[in-house]
């Protein structure tokens, strides 16, 4: 609902901060990966997750749309609810994180304070297929190019195209053309999507 903030930073602690937003203070809970991040000046701009239960509606805020995807990768985990997701990306990198998903180092992940073998197990069982195919465990795929083929995938879903064939074509086009805008791939899968 809510999928970013851009703002005055009114307060700053390293677990949340408060935005200022045309006069409306939002408090978003932060990570300590966040909060390395944040920018020395008045004006941030945070990529937000709105999660809502019934007692509360909480905002968690990333200075990096990666964090907030492996964030909410993360909690599709049965037994990580977004306390201990926060405190993972607090604990290590999220490069970190993945690489340790990605090649199985439960070590790694159970070093994390609330996290059991069988948690951190879980985690890697369900996590690692998903973070290989996005992260692709190279760097070059974690930046921009990721973003593009996340935007243009997401487009495609919203479009009402199947997302395991959107994924198929538009990775493909991807790794031929890792320079391609977010319209020339979402041009691209439309053709073939459509044939």
């Amino acid at each position: 609902m809510i999928a970013q903030i851009q703002g005055k930073l009114v307060e700053k602690t390293p677990t949340d901060v408060v935005i200022d937003c045309a006069g409306v203070g939002y408090h978003i809970s932060i990570s300590l990966h966040t909060y390395s991040l944040l920018p020395a000046t008045d004006n941030i701009k945070l990529y937000t997750h709105l999660q809502i239960k019934e007692d509360a509606h909480t905002l968690f805020g990333f200075a990096e749309k990666s964090e907030r995807e492996l964030f909410k990768m993360l909690l599709s985990v049965s037994g990580i609810g977004a306390g201990i997701a926060r405190t993972m990306l607090s604990s290590l990198e999220p490069k970190q994180i993945i690489s340790a998903l990605a090649n199985g180092n439960v070590a790694t992940i159970q070093s994390i304070k609330g996290i059991g073998a069988k948690t951190a197990q879980r985690a890697i069982l369900d996590l690692r297929d998903k973070v290989l195919k996005i992260y692709d465990s190279d760097e070059d795929s974690y930046g921009a190019n990721n973003t593009n083929k996340d935007e243009a995938l997401s487009a495609l879903e919203v479009l009402g195209f199947n997302k395991k064939l959107a994924e198929k074509v538009v990775n493909a086009f991807a790794k031929s053309q890792p320079d391609a805008t977010v319209e020339t791939i979402i041009k691209h899968a439309l053709k073939n999507l459509s044939s």
